[in-house]
């Protein structure tokens, strides 16, 4: 079974940024993935990764499932033209994997998603997500969506209401599954 690790959201519950993963962890596992979850709520309580309160348990779980990824899904929202302290702390959890046999992310195709209330910071967010996983060894889904989210953007129940950005998450996630184990 194909696992991928869903890495992203804000510490605000329902946020745009985890419906956006939401819609593209649903494509992977439509298409037959295994989803394992990291949301807002979890990163808000990492402590900064080796800064105080910081120790080999923080993280370890989601360390743990990204070890054994086949594949990475991540979604930040835009803060100031560039991806949330939030996301950036749980990425820098990542360095826990730099020696492993499989470094880092190596090997493995990651899925961006960047939500933004404006075209130009969702775009910075999405290439500053590739030049991070670029470092991280993974490997870009060609297909990376940045999203310019508005009040209309999802309705109450949280299905969303703009079709290309649907098209564009469900490609992320179909994408990522897709390419799954064939880098390694």
């Amino acid at each position: 079974m194909t696992s991928i690790v869903a890495l992203g959201g804000t510490p605000r519950l329902g946020s745009s940024t985890e419906k956006a993963l939401a819609l593209a962890c649903r494509a992977a596992e439509t298409a037959g993935a295994t989803i394992v979850h990291f949301d807002g709520a979890y990163m808000s309580s990492l402590p900064f990764y080796g800064g105080p309160g910081h120790s080999a348990d923080a993280g370890a779980d989601m360390v743990a499932a990204l070890r054994n990824a086949d594949g990475i899904l991540i979604a930040s929202p835009g803060y100031h033209g560039s991806i949330s302290g939030l996301v950036k702390n749980a990425l820098d959890y990542i360095e826990d994997l730099s020696t492993d046999e499989r470094p880092y992310l190596h090997g493995r195709p990651v899925g961006l998603i960047a939500t933004s209330f404006g075209h130009q910071a969702a775009m910075s967010t999405l290439l500053t997500l590739r030049s991070i996983t670029h470092a991280l060894r993974g490997w870009p889904t060609p297909v990376g969506a940045a999203i310019r989210t508005s009040a209309e953007t999802f309705d109450e129940n949280g299905a969303i209401q703009d079709a290309g950005a649907r098209i564009q998450l469900e490609l992320v996630g179909q994408q990522v599954f897709g390419a799954a184990g064939k880098f390694s």
